[in-house]
């Protein structure tokens, strides 16, 4: 399989909506618990703002969206470069297994790179230990655990 990680375009978006849809449809938000439409054309919008830190590559294969990962930066207290956030990370099913992954997450560590961000992290769910699989050959887990409050 011919793989191509790239920046996401405009002309992506019939490709990426559906992409995006499996990815939080994965984590529950479907139905009557997806994402308000606003949500989607916000996120959407961002990628092709300058001035927003939230970014987007899609994983390609003769004209046909595999994959997408949404990541940005910020500033931190503990050091002085940015830090990348790969927030989403989602694949086709029948692309799975195939690379795409691993391709989406290496893309994002060489925009890191070329951002001057020496460190690029993420969370997953604690159940979904496919993912988790993949991610302990790409990375090491840090031993930090999410906590949060929902207003």
């Amino acid at each position: 399989m011919s793989l191509t990680i790239r920046a996401v375009t405009k002309q992506d978006y019939d490709q990426w909506l559906p992409l995006w849809d499996g990815y939080n449809a994965f984590y529950g938000r479907s139905g009557p618990t997806a994402l308000a439409p606003e949500i989607t054309r916000m996120t959407w919008q961002r990628f092709f703002d300058a001035y927003e830190p939230v970014h987007a590559l899609v994983a390609e294969s003769d004209g046909e969206l595999l994959g997408l990962t949404h990541y940005l930066f910020h500033r931190s207290t503990t050091a002085i470069e940015p830090s990348c956030y790969l927030q989403d990370l989602f694949t086709r099913e029948a692309a799975r297994g195939k690379g795409v992954a691993s391709a989406l997450i290496h893309g994002v560590y060489e925009r890191a790179k070329l951002a001057g961000s020496p460190r690029v992290y993420w969370q997953t769910h604690e159940t979904n230990v496919t993912a988790q699989r993949l991610y302990d050959k790409v990375a090491e887990r840090s031993g930090f655990i999410v906590y949060r409050k929902i207003f």
